[in-house]
């Protein structure tokens, strides 16, 4: 009957009676999917945004009357998904903010309940976040939580659901309002002494950004203080497990945002982080060493919250400068850690295939390569009787995965569709490294076909670093991944050089090595991953001489000509203030660096000089880089005191071979006055070899 009033109104005070009746209708519920598309089909957009900016109401209605209207409208339009994203819905949102931004008078509630009622519709849409973010809603939002005026309950839902799909956007814009929510909040939860704190550890990690830390600013750390302490209240007493599980995963979540800086240093701040930790490991226990599927299922979020602060105990069981755990705390938490980790083992050895792309199998096996990484002697039995699964899990994993996967997700982006799959090798790798460098791990890793699973993954990881800008940047965890793998190929070619001469792996590996360091050593942000790029690349060449690869081709030549610029361009001449003559240096761009890498040019030097007997071709490239001039004059220049042993036998190494392949180089090194500083600093080798005829 309404719709058939709307329709018939012949003017504006018809048309308004009838909204009248609409409007009765819609706020009592009476309006159903069909009717509600009936009402929008009579009356479209057009009307609601008229009755928004209409001036003077009828005599005897309230001033807001017009806008009342025009807002139920809009709040019944938009429980369809298809209108709530809609633009003209979308260019409403900062109407919406103006009336929770204004006074609430007690005849204007039902306007504030219309408004959230639209916005939460439109936070539900795929533009809806990033439109709300872009139109102040954010801050509009804090501020009238913070007023506690009508609906600020639905003003704090509705902010928790924006930052949990837009939390970087949100900071960046409206960081002031958002620590301001998060001051109250962390008073509320520090003074309450009711249930309403562990409502609050529900609540607090919305508020803790990883993209902005809360460190860097004074009313962040003020905050970050009080959730401690009010974390310390609850976990210092007698809890149940639904009031320890919410602290336990507002606890991860501070460390996931801040590491262990939130916790103070001292006596009380030890024992809670020690406390903390334990509580963890007992949690994992309990929920993993006799697992009932059905209660698993339920526990797995606040075990993965466990998982976060175990990892948190292993970093500061290692730290060796301002750690907060003296060592007694540090032994009796590896020890329970240790506990732990036998259970995730346990858990792991009954995960089934169909079970493979549960999150929570990927969060074991990435809290367990942390273990790897970092403790080597415990559970080694256990481990190795896991490593054929996480070489399978990674492979699966990894099958699935493409380029594209190593790059981040947009953020504000639709959820719909499968999720980026996960990568479970770059957290695998550091315990790989070690593992491999021992022979019976290293054993399974090679029957399981880890080699050739790890040299794809080079080859991915480098195509996402080569996609990367060129500008310095701090190190990514590509980056760091290629590095890792370059140990662990270390490792196979120092430990199993049979393995290497067979597998057809490492020949494909050998000519990514040969097209990436050119590619690499300019950068000279990049030169840890250079350096070890060139000495696995010199390592293998060494292996693999007879591949057609290495014979004199261009790219074989393009690898060491860079080589050999890295390793030539490693030291120089410098004034020793100890006295008037010059000393030998580490290169100004290399000081940074080299602790990382001189272990690594030191094992590059001598695979050089391996390499130049198997390669004619190679003497006349030294040659070409005149690297025998820099360095005779190098050594004619600085006191010999200055060069300890060891890297006076790097560099005999490589001239002797130089000397013995190829007589154009001995000439070199004779006119160079050769003889004579071979003498001064006892290369007694290379002294024979060039008096030889």
């Amino acid at each position: 009957r309404c719709l058939g009033v709307l329709r018939d109104a012949r003017n504006d005070s018809e048309q308004f009676a009838a909204l009248l009746l609409v409007t009765k209708a819609v706020r009592a519920g009476e309006v159903d999917a069909k009717t509600r598309r009936q009402i929008f089909d009579a009356i479209g957009f057009t009307f609601p945004t008229r009755l928004l900016v209409s001036g003077q109401p009828p005599p005897g209605c309230p001033p807001h009357t017009f806008r009342a209207l025009g807002l139920t409208l809009l709040a019944c339009f938009c429980t369809d998904p298809e209108l709530a994203g809609h633009s003209q819905v979308l260019n409403k949102i900062p109407t919406f903010n103006e009336v929770l931004l204004s006074p609430c008078a007690p005849d204007s509630t039902s306007m504030v309940d219309d408004v959230y009622q639209c916005l939460s519709a439109v936070l539900a849409t795929a533009r809806g976040p990033r439109e709300l973010v872009a139109k102040g809603t954010v801050s509009a939002l804090c501020q009238a939580y913070l007023s506690g005026g009508h609906g600020s309950d639905r003003a704090l839902t509705l902010l928790l659901g924006l930052l949990a799909v837009a939390e970087a956007r949100c900071w960046q814009r409206d960081a002031p309002q958002l620590l301001a929510v998060l001051s109250k909040l962390s008073g509320d939860f520090l003074k309450a002494e009711d249930m309403t704190k562990f409502e609050l550890c529900e609540v607090l990690p919305h508020f803790i950004p990883l993209s902005a830390p809360l460190t860097q600013d004074s009313q962040g750390s003020e905050c970050l203080h009080r959730i401690y302490k009010g974390l310390a209240d609850i976990l210092g007493s007698r809890l149940s497990q639904s009031q320890r599980d919410p602290a336990l995963k507002l606890a991860a979540g501070l460390v996931q945002a801040c590491g262990a800086e939130w916790v103070p240093a001292g006596s009380a701040g030890s024992k809670f982080l020690a406390l903390l930790v334990n509580l963890a490991c007992v949690e994992v226990r309990l929920t993993l060493e006799e697992p009932d599927p059905v209660e698993l299922e339920g526990k797995k979020e606040v075990v993965t919250a466990c998982y976060v602060l175990m990892e948190m105990g292993i970093q500061e069981c290692l730290r060796e400068e301002n750690s907060l755990l003296d060592e007694v705390q540090k032994i009796q938490l590896m020890r329970i850690m240790e506990e732990a980790f036998g259970a995730v083992i346990f858990y792991l050895r009954q995960v089934k295939q169909e079970d493979l792309q549960d999150p929570f199998v990927f969060a074991s096996v990435r809290v367990l390569g942390a273990w790897m990484a970092e403790e080597t002697s415990s559970l080694k039995q256990e481990i190795c009787e896991l490593l054929p699964f996480l070489v399978r899990y990674a492979r699966e994993l990894f099958k699935e995965s493409n380029p594209a996967a190593s790059l981040p997700q947009a953020e504000l982006g639709s959820t719909e569709g499968p999720a980026l799959p996960q990568d479970a090798l770059r957290f695998l790798l550091p315990g790989f490294c070690h593992l491999t460098a021992e022979d019976r791990p290293r054993a399974i890793l090679v029957s399981q076909g880890a080699p050739a699973l790890l040299c794809e993954y080079f080859l991915q990881q480098w195509e996402v670093l080569s996609s990367e800008p060129t500008a310095p940047a701090p190190l990514t965890s590509t980056e760091m991944s290629l590095q890792t793998l370059c140990g662990i190929f270390l490792n196979l070619v120092v430990t199993a050089p049979d393995l290497v001469r067979q597998d057809k792996t490492f020949s494909s590996l050998m000519d990514v090595l040969l097209k990436s360091l050119p590619l690499l050593l300019p950068q000279e942000h990049h030169l840890v991953l250079a350096a070890n790029v060139a000495t696995l690349g010199l390592m293998l060449a060494r292996i693999l001489a007879g591949s057609a690869a290495l014979q004199g081709t261009r790219s074989a030549k393009e690898f060491f000509g860079a080589a050999l610029r890295f390793l030539s361009q490693a030291h120089t001449a410098q004034a020793d203030p100890s006295s008037d003559s010059l000393a030998v240096a580490v290169s100004p761009a290399y000081t940074s660096a080299w602790d990382d890498i001189q272990e690594l040019w030191f094992l590059g030097m001598q695979a050089l000089a391996g390499c130049i007997p198997l390669f004619p071709w190679l003497p006349p490239a030294v040659l070409r880089a005149r690297w025998l001039e820099g360095l005779s004059e190098l050594l004619s220049r600085v006191s010999p005191a200055s060069l300890d042993f060891e890297l006076i036998a790097a560099f005999q190494g490589v001239l002797v071979e130089l000397a013995r392949a190829s007589e154009p180089c001995r000439d070199v090194i004779l006119a160079h006055h050769g003889t004579e500083w071979a003498n001064l600093y006892g290369m007694a080798a290379l002294e024979q070899c060039l008096a030889e005829q």
